[in-house]
């Protein structure tokens, strides 16, 4: 018999034979929430139980708040070192309406901030902590943000962020906001330690599900969310794992790995490892009951940035699908380093924008650098996407003079929509520079399946791309691109198309490759 659920068992005035329990390890009481007042009508108040609960267990030393079937209304839900909320089958937890001013009230911030409101307060959410060891949310319960919204306007105004632009970077800060209670978030942890998040269903979220920052030793498994934007996001976190998930969120970003500015200084998401998980853009809601109905904007996605101050290094994803969403995004714009990033087995399937884009800028979002970001060191394999857009295949593009180093892209199937203009394959797009690193903002690509700008050593091995309606542009252009090797590489080309325009391209090595012979490097 497993101690934790013994101990539920025990809270809830379940009997046991004594030859059952001789060689079970007891463990700290759970703390029923019912036995603080809660109700679970969904009308009643229950956040305040739900606390006094909590503080209960932190008095104990730490333990097990059991949350039973029933739907509890709640404002700020706040956690405490060694605790275990565990949502019990039935239980939903929901977010109260906003006029009824009970979340917790923004924290102070001093000063100017390099990212947004939602990234900057954490105590006006559903559920908080900072500076906490040992903390679990578990069970097959439910969070439903209900009135949390998924603005954040008036917290950009609040903390100076609305004001700042990579041309304005040292705006007249307000300082007579006063704090609000204006929650945002299903659940926010900041500077916590050991934190397990496991077998819950989040339902719209907030601005985000789960925004977790500078944690250390965290565990996300088995957790789905269907919500309006960012299902979670990993900012200056270390030595975390995400597994098992499911995340669908049309309007925003799905699984986020970041590395804002918020801790005061740049931090790097590094040690992270992603693997078995779903991200899809379907309606929200529409995962949770199974229609799965397309929206208008299928975002979703992995996608690491834009915030990027500290950058990333020592990353796995392996074995994750897209579906009717956005490519996996891949962009240093902040003034970091993106190193060490290793991914493989993905499989996607009309696939918004992109299925693959590498980026770095020169945005600046740090405060006293002004240097573009770095790439190096990405080795991306094993990847099948179908039905992708004609806007843009898979983009590599760093900056002039900084280029992206050292990527290879090995046994990638790429099958699009097709449909690009001879017009289009004789456009050169602009340059990122300090711009939002978003494809949409570049326009349509010269190329249909690969498009390079600004890179080193550049290895492309086994790739395929074919089109379903015929496309007038070539299938691979390269442009400032030192050492480009291509081995066996087959594309389907309309008419008289090239296979490749290559434009200063250097020291190039092409193998197994026939309709790349003759391509001449200008």
């Amino acid at each position: 018999m497993k101690p934790q659920f013994l101990a539920i068992c025990l809270c809830l005035g379940v009997l046991f034979p004594e030859s059952s329990l001789a060689s079970v390890e007891i463990v700290p009481a759970a703390f029923n929430v019912r036995s603080f007042g809660a109700v679970g009508d969904g009308r009643h108040l229950d956040s305040p139980a739900i606390n006094q609960a909590i503080e209960a267990a932190s008095r104990a030393g730490g333990g097990t708040v059991f949350v039973p079937a029933g739907t509890y209304l709640c404002g700020s839900i706040h956690l405490t070192n060694n605790l275990h909320l565990y949502l019990d089958a039935g239980a939903v937890i929901l977010g109260a309406p906003q006029d009824m001013n009970v979340y917790d009230p923004t924290e102070p911030w001093h000063g100017q901030a390099y990212q947004d409101g939602g990234h900057t307060y954490f105590h006006n959410s559903l559920i908080w902590g900072e500076n906490l060891t040992n903390v679990s949310i578990t069970g097959p319960g439910e969070i439903n943000g209900g009135g949390l919204v998924r603005s954040d306007g008036l917290l950009d105004k609040m903390c100076g962020f609305s004001r700042w632009s990579p041309s304005h970077r040292h705006p007249h800060l307000e300082t007579n906001y006063p704090p609000v209670r204006l929650g945002n978030k299903a659940i926010a942890l900041k500077l916590c330690r050991n934190v397990l998040i496991r077998d819950l269903t989040i339902f719209h979220g907030g601005h985000f599900a789960i925004l977790v920052t500078g944690c250390d030793d965290l565990t996300v498994d088995n957790v789905t969310m269907d919500t309006d934007r960012d299902g979670i996001d990993i900012d200056c976190c270390r030595n975390t794992m995400v597994s098992n998930c499911r995340i669908n969120s049309p309007n925003d970003d799905g699984l986020c790995p970041k590395s804002t500015f918020a801790l005061g200084r740049p931090v790097p998401t590094e040690n992270l490892t992603i693997v078995n998980c779903q991200v899809s853009g379907f309606q929200e809601g529409t995962l949770l009951d199974g229609t799965m109905k397309p929206s208008r904007v299928k975002n979703g996605r992995i996608k690491f940035g834009t915030e990027s101050s500290g950058g990333f290094r020592n990353v796995t994803i392996e074995n994750c699908t897209f579906r009717d969403c956005r490519g996996l995004a891949m962009e240093e714009v902040d003034g970091g380093l993106m190193e060490n990033i290793t991914i493989n087995n993905l499989s996607m399937w009309n696939v918004a924008r992109y299925p693959i884009y590498l980026t770095t800028g020169e945005r600046d979002r740090t405060p006293g650098v002004h240097t573009p970001g770095r790439m190096r060191n990405i080795f991306i394999s094993n990847v099948i996407a179908a039905g992708i857009d004609p806007k843009s295949g898979i983009q590599i593009t760093g900056v002039p003079g900084t280029p992206i180093e050292h990527v290879r892209l090995d046994n990638i199937r790429l099958i699009f929509k097709g449909g690009g203009t001879e017009a289009q394959a004789a456009r050169m797009p602009p340059e990122l520079g300090a711009g939002y690193p978003e494809p949409g903002r570049l326009g349509v690509m010269p190329a249909y399946g690969l498009f390079a700008r600004h890179v080193r050593d550049l290895e492309l091995a086994d790739i395929r791309t074919s089109f379903e309606k015929e496309d007038f542009r070539p299938a691979i252009e390269c442009v400032d691109v030192d050492g480009l090797e291509i081995n066996d590489f087959v594309a389907q080309l309309a008419g008289d198309v090239p296979a490749a325009r290559f434009d200063s391209v250097k020291n190039a090595v092409i193998r197994n490759s026939p309709m790349l012979e003759g391509v001449a490097a200008k």
